[in-house]
C-alpha cells in the first residue's frame, strides 16, 4: 500500500460568527461595533459555547495547516443551528483554507445543519446591552410576539436538503474534478434528484421523498472515506404537510436507531463498499455524525439514574452495532455527543470500533488526527486548550452579571479556552444536569454536602441501619462511624479532612468531566481526587438491577459508574495527545 496522508477530523464546530449580520438595529459592546452575541445566561448552562466558536475553529484549522495536513473531515453540526447566515460564513471560512493552503474538506451534515426537505424557522436572542437582548427570528408569527423590538430576517432560517447543502457543495457533498473516485448509495450521479429515497411513517400512512447526502470519496490513491448521512427525518403518522416542523420526528434523538428502520439501503451500501474496499486493497475509514456504539453509558446506567435524559434518548441500541459489524465495517468516527472516548463491539469474530470525536465548543475542546498505514491506524487527540479567551467576550459576560445582580463565576477568570470550558462545567452541572436530570430530592442537597457526608451516608447504610435520605450527616455521626471512616480512608492513604474539603458539587463535576473527556480528563482531575473517588466507590456493593427506589441504590450505581470509568482509562496516556493503535 502506498503512503497515505493524515486526515484531521473536526466534530461539532457549531460555528457562530459574532460579526454575523442579522439586521440587529442596536449596537452592543466593543466601542459601539454591532455584534451578534449570545448572552452569558444562555452560555453558562449550555452543552456548548457560542461566541467563542469562530476562534475555536480558526485555532483548530490553523493548527492543522501548520502540521501540513491536507485533508479535513467535518463530522456534522458544523453550523450553530443551520442558519443561512451561519452556513454561508462557515463555507466562506473553510474556502479560505481550501484556496490559500490547499486543504480539502469532506463534510457530512448533522442534526443542526439542515432540517427535512424544506427546513424550519429558527429564533435566537442576541445581546443589545448588558442584561438586555433582542429577539431575532425567521418566523413572522414569533416576531409578532415582540413586534416593537424583534428582528425578522430570512438569514435566521435553517434550510432543508438539498438547499442547505449547496453552499457546502465543494466540500465532498458533490463530486469534484480532483477526486479519484466518488459515488453515492444510488450511483455516481451527484444530482439531488438521483439521491432521493422514500421515507415512510411507522404505520405506512405517510411517505415523503427526502434526499440522502451520503457519499464515498477517494481523495488519493488507496484511501476511501465513507461519509454516511445518518440524519433521519422520520415522518409522523398522519402528518402530510412536509412544510411543518412537527411533520417529522426530532432527528437529534434518532440517529442510527432510526437508520435501520428508515434508511435500510445504507446498510446494504456499506456492506458493498466494505467488500469492494477489501478486494481492491483500499484503506477504508467511515464517518457519520451519530455514534454507532454508546461511548458514554457503557454500563447501561443512564436511564436508571436519570430517566429519559438526553443521553438516554440518544443512546444507540445494540442492534445497531450488530447490523454494522455484520457489514464488515471496522472503524467509524462519530460526533454528536460531544465526548472524547471510544467504544468497541465484538460480534462473533468481528470487532467494530467507534471513535467519539469531541466538540470544538464543549469540554474538552479537541480534534483528532488519523494517520492510516498498511498495518495500523494511529489516532491522536489534539486539544485546543491553550487558545486565549477574547477579553471582549469576558467583559460582555461580566457586564451582564453586574447588571443582573449576579456574581461572576470562576469561568470568567480563566485565561485560556481550556480552563474556561473546564470551569464552566460548574455552571453546566448546576444549571443543566442537576436541574434537568437528577432526582429532585437528591439535587437539592448537593450544595449543602461534601464527600464526607456521602461517605458517612454509605457507611450508615452499609451497617444495616434503616434506609435514610442523603443530606448533611452531622446529626448521625458517631465515634464508631468516625473510626470506620478513618480506617477505610487509611487503606487508600487518605484522611477524613480530604473528604470534608471535597464538595459534592466538585465530585459531581468531576464525574461529568470524566464521562465527557475520557483520557483527557486526567489534565483536569488530580490523581488524589481519583483516589478519593475510588475509595468512595469501594464502600458500595454491586448495584442491583432494575428500578432505583432509594438514595442508597442511586449512589451505589453512580459510584460504580465512576469507578468503572476510572479503571477503564489509561490515565498515563493523558496530556496533549492520546494515541491508540487499531489493527
Amino acid at each position: 500500500m502506498v503512503d497515505l496522508p493524515a486526515i484531521a477530523v473536526i466534530a461539532d464546530a457549531h460555528f457562530h460568527d459574532i460579526d454575523s449580520d442579522y439586521g440587529i438595529a442596536c449596537t452592543t459592546i466593543n466601542d459601539g461595533k454591532r455584534l451578534s452575541l449570545r448572552s452569558w445566561k444562555d452560555t453558562r448552562r449550555s452543552s456548548r459555547v457560542f461566541n467563542e466558536s469562530k476562534d475555536a475553529l480558526i485555532t483548530a484549522l490553523s493548527d492543522i495547516q501548520q502540521r501540513g495536513i491536507g485533508h479535513v473531515v467535518l463530522l456534522g453540526d458544523y453550523t450553530d443551528d443551520g442558519q443561512i447566515e451561519s452556513t454561508r460564513r462557515f463555507a466562506n471560512l473553510i474556502q479560505h483554507y481550501r484556496s490559500n493552503y490547499g486543504i480539502a474538506f469532506y463534510a457530512i451534515p448533522g442534526n443542526h445543519d439542515c432540517y427535512g426537505p424544506v427546513g424550519k424557522h429558527q429564533s435566537t436572542r442576541f445581546v443589545t446591552a448588558p442584561g438586555e437582548s433582542v429577539l431575532v427570528t425567521s418566523d413572522a408569527e414569533i416576531a409578532a410576539t415582540e413586534s416593537d423590538t424583534s428582528v425578522l430576517t430570512q438569514n435566521m432560517y435553517c434550510e432543508g436538503t438539498p438547499a442547505a447543502l449547496l453552499p457546502m457543495a465543494k466540500f465532498g457533498l458533490f463530486k469534484q474534478p480532483e477526486y479519484r473516485y466518488w459515488e453515492t448509495p444510488f450511483g455516481q450521479s451527484d444530482s439531488p434528484e438521483s439521491r432521493m429515497f422514500d421515507a415512510h411513517s411507522a404505520d405506512g400512512s405517510v411517505v415523503h421523498s427526502l434526499m440522502d447526502s451520503s457519499y464515498l470519496v477517494e481523495p488519493c490513491d488507496g484511501l476511501w472515506l465513507l461519509m454516511i448521512d445518518a440524519n433521519v427525518f422520520e415522518p409522523r403518522n398522519g402528518r402530510t404537510d412536509r412544510a411543518r416542523k412537527n411533520t417529522f420526528y426530532n432527528s437529534s434523538d434518532a440517529g442510527w436507531n432510526s437508520v435501520l428502520q428508515v434508511k435500510p439501503f445504507l446498510i446494504d451500501w456499506i456492506k458493498d463498499v466494505c467488500v469492494r474496499a477489501e478486494s481492491s486493497s483500499k484503506h477504508l475509514l467511515a464517518f457519520s455524525h451519530y455514534p454507532m456504539i454508546d461511548s458514554i453509558d457503557t454500563l447501561g446506567a443512564e436511564s436508571r439514574l436519570f430517566g429519559n435524559s438526553e443521553v438516554a434518548r440518544r443512546t444507540p441500541e445494540s442492534t445497531v452495532a450488530d447490523a454494522l459489524a455484520a457489514t464488515g465495517l471496522r472503524l467509524h468516527f462519530s460526533g454528536h455527543m460531544h465526548v472524547n472516548n471510544e467504544a468497541h463491539a465484538k460480534i462473533d469474530e468481528r470487532v467494530l470500533s467507534d471513535i467519539a470525536v469531541p466538540s470544538l465548543v464543549g469540554f474538552p475542546a479537541a480534534y483528532k488526527i488519523i494517520q492510516p498505514s498498511a498495518q495500523t491506524t494511529r489516532i491522536t487527540t489534539v486539544p485546543i486548550d491553550s487558545m486565549p479567551i477574547d477579553p471582549t467576550l469576558i467583559k460582555a459576560y461580566r457586564d451582564e452579571n453586574k447588571t443582573s445582580g449576579n456574581k461572576d463565576e470562576a469561568a470568567l477568570d480563566a485565561k485560556t479556552y481550556g480552563e474556561f470550558l473546564n470551569r464552566k462545567m460548574h455552571t453546566r452541572v448546576k444549571h443543566n444536569f442537576l436541574e434537568k436530570d437528577w432526582p429532585e430530592d437528591i439535587a437539592c442537597q448537593i450544595d449543602k454536602t461534601t464527600a464526607a457526608d456521602l461517605f458517612y451516608f454509605l457507611l450508615i447504610q452499609k451497617n444495616g441501619m434503616p434506609e435514610i435520605k442523603f443530606g448533611p450527616m452531622n446529626g448521625l455521626v458517631t465515634s464508631e462511624l468516625q473510626n470506620g471512616f478513618d480506617e477505610h480512608a487509611a487503606r487508600f492513604q487518605l484522611t477524613r479532612s480530604e473528604f470534608e474539603h471535597c464538595s459534592m458539587m466538585g465530585l459531581i463535576e468531576d464525574w461529568y468531566r470524566l464521562r465527557l473527556a475520557g483520557p483527557l480528563a486526567g489534565a483536569y482531575i488530580s490523581a488524589r481526587s481519583f483516589k478519593l473517588y475510588t475509595c468512595l466507590a469501594d464502600t458500595v456493593t454491586k448495584p442491583k438491577s432494575g428500578v432505583i427506589n432509594t438514595h442508597t441504590e442511586f449512589f451505589s450505581l453512580f459510584l460504580s459508574v465512576f469507578k468503572h470509568a476510572i479503571e477503564s482509562v489509561d490515565f498515563a496516556a493523558t496530556g496533549t495527545e492520546f494515541e491508540r493503535l487499531n489493527d
